[in-house]
């Protein structure tokens, strides 16, 4: 059954077109996807507080709906665990979401942290955007961070902050600790979501030879598993992903089960840590086309 409403700016999502319709058009118009499921009582909550948040935001971003009943491979794209959950897809990327049925007051602090919406008659922003400020070093955020901290020491969402501050300055085992450290509910957030791949990534280089090694292993053995996941990783850290990428589509074509299934879980982390909407969508298809 659709859940689309006769708001212009409502559509259904499938496989067919979730590339053109989420990936591409999230280039230009921000894309809110709606993870749902007829039998979803929760789902049947939020959905009309949705479409009524669409259409009042005129076209500042579009409402996607996914079925994951009918649409599991979008779904496993995306790791949905629980519905509904909906997510923010801005420039090809998950920029931010949740998980469960908001009450209204939550949805637009949601928006309202991302969006502005659109005058009905001129077609732009009701509220100019923040202005813009100067960029501070990894260690300034670091340092002004661990103080509001201190100040709230409750405020989890400095402390995913933190997080993510210490992993761009590469102190990954004080990122990965207070990523640990962190409340349940903050797992689903996109910045958590994204700072555990990129941590399981550098995780799997722990001693790992060097690319030209692990190439010349891969080409003696091309079965060497282990040699062509670890160069995959080495390629995507640096600074070649799709060369990576391709080693874990050869791992899901030819051994799909080793290391249970590392291939598939690398390729989803690679998916959550690019910032090149074309390469992810180009990679997933790829994917998806060995797994159904």
């Amino acid at each position: 059954m659709s859940q689309a409403s006769e708001n212009t700016y409502v559509f259904d999502v499938t496989t067919a077109n979730f590339e053109d319709a989420v990936i591409k058009a999230s280039l230009t118009t921000p894309i809110l996807v709606d993870f749902w499921a007829s039998w979803c009582e929760p789902c049947k909550a939020l959905s009309p507080l949705l479409d009524k948040l669409a259409a009042e935001y005129n076209g500042a971003f579009a409402l996607a709906k996914v079925d994951v009943d009918a649409e599991q491979q979008i779904a496993a794209m995306f790791g949905i665990r629980s519905i509904p959950t909906v997510m923010l897809v801005k420039d090809g990327q998950v920029l931010d979401g949740f998980a469960g049925a908001l009450p209204e007051g939550q949805l637009r602090e949601f928006l309202g942290r991302h969006l502005q919406p659109f005058d009905a008659e001129e077609g732009e922003a009701l509220e100019p955007p923040a202005a813009e400020v100067e960029a501070e070093t990894p260690e300034a955020a670091i340092n002004r961070l661990q103080q509001a901290i201190a100040a709230e020491p409750d405020a989890a969402g400095l402390k995913l902050d933190l997080a993510v501050a210490l992993m761009t300055a590469g102190r990954t085992e004080a990122a990965a600790a207070e990523l640990d450290a962190l409340p349940a509910n903050l797992s689903v957030d996109p910045r958590a979501v994204r700072l555990r791949s990129e941590l399981e990534l550098s995780k799997a280089l722990a001693g790992a030879p060097s690319a030209a090694e692990l190439r010349a292993r891969v080409q003696a053995n091309p079965a060497d598993a282990e040699a062509r996941d670890q160069l995959g990783v080495r390629l995507l850290l640096e600074g070649d992903p799709a060369a990576g990428m391709d080693q874990w589509l050869e791992l899901l074509k030819t051994q799909r089960d080793w290391n249970d299934g590392a291939a598939k879980k690398r390729l989803l982390a690679a998916f959550t840590t690019l910032n090149d909407a074309e390469l992810v969508g180009r990679y997933r298809r790829k994917m998806a086309s060995l797994l159904f």
